[in-house]
């Protein structure tokens, strides 16, 4: 029990060295992987069109 017991203080111990990101921060960080998301969705469909339709064209 006592391994147990000081995991959990030396977890806080660190956790107060760690520096959190303002409101702010979290809010732009957040909008910048939702907008990075999207943008990588859209590439990765526009691949996947051209090579369906490439594909389809050989095919047929």
């Amino acid at each position: 029990m006592s391994r147990i017991g000081n995991y959990f203080r030396d977890t806080a111990a660190e956790m107060k060295h760690v520096k959190w990101p303002t409101q702010k921060q979290a809010f732009i960080y957040t909008i910048l992987v939702i907008v990075i998301s999207g943008l990588v969705a859209l590439f990765l469909s526009a691949f996947d069109y051209i090579f369906t339709t490439a594909l389809n064209a050989i095919i047929k």
